[in-house]
């Protein structure tokens, strides 16, 4: 029982300090962003609210900012539709080539980021969506269905089918069995997919560095060229406000999921 014990406490200290080390760095940027100079000293000698008022009145941070989130919804939504068709055909369907098309579906989750990044630029470019909220949504979408593919597949195979056996003996078609029992048991699963599709979008810099133009820039490439270009502590601010924005978004779909799980 003794050693036992030990083990749990070390277990819950190295699970500690491996936390701290992971999320430290990423808070050190929130005393910065309310720093008075422009700088990015830390701890701050001064203290100022002026990079929050610059990353909100600004227009090109936050145009930047409206641009993300709204590519980063649209593309949630877009990729949860595909993204579910997909894995509804992935794991029930029976026809040739099944593994191969599951290999591809995931391949940009695999394949380095600069070679998707050239790639998709090559082809933009010849069908001049460079530069547009469509070319945008079509590429961050290539990155973001393979996460709805995973977590609906994962909820798909763990689905009794004996549900959908007493739906059928009781005289609902396939369309009644998928949108009033299947559908309603997996959109967990889909919510899940859609918040790391939300987020592979709103996140992404390599592939919107290729295809950003000077009207048309996201959140992440505007904070890329503040970053190498310039010591202004706007960075600082943008990447709290990122931070807490995210927080939020994982923190109220945990909620809803533990709501509807009480609920039901």
């Amino acid at each position: 029982m003794t050693e036992t014990r030990a083990i749990s406490f070390w277990l819950k200290f190295i699970g500690a300090i491996v936390s701290v080390w992971l999320i430290a760095p990423v808070l050190v940027v929130i005393p910065i962003s309310f720093t008075g100079r422009d700088s990015f000293e830390f701890p701050p000698s001064t203290w100022s609210l002026n990079y929050y008022e610059k990353f909100f009145t600004d227009p090109s941070w936050r145009d930047a900012f409206v641009t993300s989130l709204t590519l980063g919804c649209a593309v949630a939504v877009v990729s949860v539709i595909i993204g579910t068709m997909a894995a509804f055909a992935l794991v029930r369907g029976n026809f040739p080539g099944k593994s191969v098309i599951n290999g591809l579906v995931l391949a940009p989750m695999i394949m380095p980021g600069i070679v998707v990044a050239v790639a998709v630029f090559g082809v933009f470019l010849t069908w001049r969506l460079t530069g547009s909220f469509s070319g945008f949504l079509l590429a961050h979408t290539m990155l973001a269905v393979p996460f709805v593919v995973i977590t609906v597949s994962t909820s798909l195979r763990a689905y009794d089918s004996i549900l959908d056996l007493a739906g059928a003996s009781l005289g609902a078609n396939w369309w009644t069995r998928t949108f009033r029992i299947t559908l309603p048991l997996i959109t967990p699963a889909m919510l899940t997919g859609a918040l790391f599709a939300f987020v592979t979008s709103f996140d992404e810099v390599v592939i919107a560095l290729y295809l950003q133009s000077p009207i048309y820039r996201t959140l992440p490439v505007k904070m890329y060229a503040s970053v190498t270009g310039e010591v202004d502590p706007t960075i600082a601010a943008a990447s709290t406000v990122i931070l807490a924005f995210t927080t939020a978004v994982i923190l109220g779909t945990t909620f809803m999921r533990r709501k509807k799980n009480v609920g039901s």
